[in-house]
């Protein structure tokens, strides 16, 4: 009994011995596997997969979307005044040509060219303009040496020999404390829209003769249409072309006044001119 028991032992032994080996085989098949796993090198990212990487990193660096309110403060901020522009240029003195040029540029949309001919200004029509040399008092001196004969030959009411235009009720009164030295005996009038009413001018135009009127052309106009001031006796418009105020605007720089001007010219000035009874200064 004891020899089959052992002999069925010796059978099966090289199975069980096989069984071992196989189990052992797969145990060193793996852990080759494992070594070769930890020792073979992970290739390098790609330049691609390195951009693809630092994408998320660089959204945190990307600058907020510009709001509708920054561009707008930023565009105001860029945008250049005209009053920095002519701070920065040197005054140049006006000329009789800037004057023809703003008429012209006034009318060009409006009327034909024929018609821009006509309100053409001759030469003959303008004094000597004022080189930045000058006083109110010694400009008015040089243009009219013959004043104070002038003056005293002027006896009709409702009129002026002179105007001076210029762009504010404050400027006009400036104006004539500068008269001093040329005024003399000569009746000036403030013409100009501050605390003084049109009828109230008008009843002092009726009463008394007056030499020279300084104001802003919108209330002279007002008083040519009322038929408070009467143009034709005028010999001399001077404008305060050169003065400029403290946004370094000249009179004709302001639109409102540039049209209070042009609407002043075209109700008799122009004529008058042509005509060569009246002169124009700029001052």
């Amino acid at each position: 009994m004891a020899d089959d028991l052992g002999d069925e032992w010796w059978e099966n032994q090289p199975a069980a011995t096989a069984s071992v080996s196989e189990a052992s085989d797969g145990e060193e098949g793996r852990d080759a596997e494992m070594t070769q796993q930890e020792t073979t090198p992970i290739p390098e990212p790609s330049k691609k997969t390195k951009q693809v990487i630092a994408t998320p990193t660089e959204c945190f660096l990307i600058q907020p979307k510009e709001t509708k309110e920054d561009a707008r403060k930023a565009k105001k901020r860029r945008k250049k005044k005209i009053t920095d522009v002519l701070a920065k240029s040197e005054p140049k003195p006006g000329t009789p040509e800037d004057l023809r040029q703003m008429i012209k540029d006034h009318h060009s949309s409006s009327r034909s060219v024929i018609e821009l001919e006509e309100l053409n200004l001759p030469d003959s029509c303008f004094l000597k303009a004022n080189d930045l040399t000058h006083s109110l008092s010694s400009y008015l001196k040089e243009i009219c040496p013959k004043w104070v004969k002038l003056r005293k030959t002027h006896s009709e009411k409702k009129s002026v020999l002179m105007l001076i235009i210029c762009s504010s009720a404050v400027r006009a009164l400036e104006l004539i404390r500068s008269l001093t030295a040329f005024r003399g005996d000569t009746k000036v009038m403030k013409l100009f829209a501050k605390h003084i009413k049109v009828q109230e001018q008008v009843k002092l135009l009726e009463k008394r003769v007056v030499h020279l009127g300084v104001g802003t052309p919108g209330r002279i106009k007002e008083l040519v249409k009322q038929d408070g001031l009467n143009l034709n006796p005028l010999k001399f418009l001077v404008f305060d072309w050169n003065w400029r105020d403290q946004k370094m605007r000249r009179m004709m720089d302001i639109p409102e006044i540039r049209k209070e001007v042009f609407e002043l010219l075209h109700i008799g000035v122009l004529n008058l001119c042509k005509s060569e009874s009246l002169k124009l200064g700029l001052f």
